[in-house]
């Protein structure tokens, strides 16, 4: 409770503030079409797929939108091959919104779904922004409600569901001429069948001749978490910027995480360069271990590395190009970007089980992955 209190506090806020008098009326934004490839490859995984975006107003008060993705999952990762065999799968994911606008108030309302084979997620979200202050202040709230259908591939009989709820509030600012900033808070309730059904720990089994055993994972059906996150952005004086953020992250698994990244963008004629900087460190859940010591040896069971205590750090670039206005059809403005990420995870109580080494003993798991996406958007 004391998650969605903070929350509902800050909310609360918001919501005064919604009903201030406007001083002018805000407008929607332009008519846009985006196309988006991207790649994700480290760690014996690969994901790639595109993403097409379509947002176009009817009138000056209301617009549609629709997204679409398609991404192929290929999986040889460490938690794979220690238990079963590399798979290859693909997600369809599609986006339905409509946004309206009421003086200086949007309203936003989206429907998605997302489909694979072994699971089916459906949520639905509504989202208020509002401008106040003399458009120096920006107030948001949202919603989303989702709902989950588990299933197992190879089991016909199973079949698991999972629901989610969130709720979110910001505050943007513009502080001075060159500084802006943002406070952002989130938070989050699941409850169901919250773990992967493919997923199994290991725990010490002297009974036989590889002394390890596995059985299958076993989480609480509750989870609560709460994210603040607070931003800002500063214009140099040679027409670059400098931008950062700070977030926290806590949830009852006891999960305590942060990170905290830096950006530098620079335009240079019509391109646009961007250097960044990220860290992410985080604890281990409460009932997460590495190697138990016998079976069922606590009420829950994880073994999952994402639950693990380990950090990652990435670095990255990108550069875009701004078409020219006199280059452009009928005056529309066109961008086309080319981004690469760069991280480095290290987990700090996950060993490789893969490795030619006894039991708990193992090295500790390192990766790296890069993840490489390529942007066009067009505004009309």
């Amino acid at each position: 409770m004391g998650v969605i209190n903070r929350v509902l506090s800050l909310i609360t806020c918001c919501l005064f503030l919604l009903f201030l008098p406007a001083s002018q009326a805000a407008v929607l934004d332009d008519d846009r079409a985006d196309v988006l490839y991207h790649s994700y490859e480290g760690g014996g995984m690969k994901i790639d797929g595109p993403a097409v975006l379509v947002r176009k107003k009817a009138g000056e008060s209301v617009a549609l939108s629709a997204y679409y993705y398609v991404d192929t999952i290929s999986s040889a990762s460490v938690d794979v091959m220690s238990t079963a065999s590399p798979y290859i799968e693909e997600r369809k994911e599609g986006q339905l919104g409509i946004e309206l606008l009421n003086d200086k108030t949007i309203m936003a309302l989206n429907y998605r779904q997302s489909e694979e084979s072994d699971f089916l997620a459906s949520s639905v979200s509504f989202d208020v922004s509002h401008d106040t202050f003399g458009d120096l202040t920006n107030l948001a709230i949202g919603l989303t409600y989702g709902d989950n259908e588990i299933r197992r591939n190879g089991d016909e009989t199973f079949l698991e569901q999972s629901e989610q709820y969130r709720i979110r509030a910001s505050i943007s600012q513009i502080l001075t001429r060159n500084l802006t900033a943002s406070i952002n808070i989130e938070g989050v309730a699941d409850q169901g069948y919250l773990n992967n059904p493919y997923r199994t720990v290991r725990f010490i089994d002297e009974d036989i001749g590889s002394g390890v055993g596995y059985q299958a994972e076993v989480y609480p059906n509750t989870r609560n978490s709460f994210a603040a996150k607070l931003s800002a952005s500063y214009f140099l004086p040679w027409h670059a910027a400098l931008l950062g953020h700070y977030r926290q992250f806590t949830d009852s698994w006891a999960i305590n995480a942060r990170d905290i990244e830096l950006v530098y963008r620079q335009p240079i004629f019509d391109l646009e360069l961007e250097i960044k900087g990220r860290h992410y460190q985080q604890t281990q859940a409460d009932f997460y271990q590495d190697l138990f010591p016998y079976r069922n040896a606590q009420n829950f069971l994880a073994r999952d590395k994402e639950l693990s205590d380990f950090n990652d750090k990435t670095i990255g670039m990108s550069l875009t190009y701004i078409l020219p206005e006199k280059y452009s059809f009928e005056g529309w403005h066109s961008e086309f970007s080319l981004q690469w990420d760069h991280i480095v995870f290290a987990y700090n109580n996950f060993r490789d089980p893969t490795a030619d080494a006894a039991v708990g003993e193992e090295p500790l798991y390192t990766f790296s992955a890069n993840v490489i996406r390529a942007f066009v958007s067009i505004n009309f």
